[in-house]
């Protein structure tokens, strides 16, 4: 039985004509008669051969087919995405950087075109390198940014009570921690706990590389009143202390 009819649950038919027609409509848009032929004929204008990498015949009729030995060329990379005036027009695909564009034709991109025609320059080895312009004129940093015992950029910054100076949080925790006493490395104050060192925030907050280079003296001076008023801060408490 053939059912033609769209709606099969109303079709007046039975539960297995149904079935089988259900069947027959699923593989008829797959059935033989629907397949496309090969394209013959000349290809279009800006068809590539996969094989040979050549314009005027498909991959199947390629010249190449047959030949042992035979390598085909390394695929050449699309130009999609880049708008056609970044592009310069190449005739030699072998030229490096090469791409390949929607009308069938070689490009390069302007700006790599003109790198590689500027080349790159190799220092010789073992040669020191030539300190910038730029790293000559960097100030140098702040004392006050420095840590008194590492002598590097203090990482962690913390107040020590007794005297007020700042140190990295590591390296004065470790400082007092070795000492039996626990003696403060400058002032030679005994008796100085680890759990009362202050957290710096001022210099916590502060960024090397965009405050010191732009701003040296603007920073050396914001650092050392902040030092100041810490060590004022914390004399006025000792005082009040009974």
């Amino acid at each position: 039985v053939c059912l033609s009819t769209a709606n099969l649950a109303e079709a007046n038919a039975s539960e297995d004509d149904k079935i089988r027609a259900m069947m027959s409509q699923s593989n008829h848009e797959y059935d033989p008669i629907h397949y496309v032929k090969k394209l013959t004929g000349p290809p279009p204008a800006n068809y590539t051969c996969y094989r040979c990498g050549k314009n005027g015949h498909h991959i199947r009729n390629c010249p190449t087919n047959g030949e042992k030995g035979f390598e085909p060329p390394q695929r050449i990379k699309k130009s999609t995405g880049i708008p056609r005036s970044f592009m310069k027009e190449v005739d030699d695909p072998s030229i490096k950087g090469a791409m390949l564009t929607n009308t069938g034709r070689y490009a390069v991109p302007t700006i790599d075109a003109e790198a590689y025609a500027l080349g790159k320059k190799e220092r010789p080895p073992f040669v020191p390198r030539d300190q910038s312009s730029s790293e000559e004129d960097e100030d140098p940093v702040p004392d006050e940014l420095l840590c008194l015992l590492c002598k590097d950029l203090m990482t962690d910054a913390v107040v020590i009570p007794c005297c007020g100076n700042s140190y990295c949080d590591d390296c004065i925790r470790t400082s007092l921690l070795e000492s039996e006493e626990h003696v403060c490395p400058t002032c030679s104050q005994s008796d100085v706990s680890p759990d009362a060192l202050i957290a710096n925030k001022f210099l916590r907050q502060v960024k090397l590389s965009q405050a010191a280079p732009a701003q040296p003296w603007v920073l050396f001076r914001k650092v050392t009143c902040m030092k100041y008023f810490l060590q004022y801060t914390l004399s006025s408490e000792s005082i009040q202390t009974p």
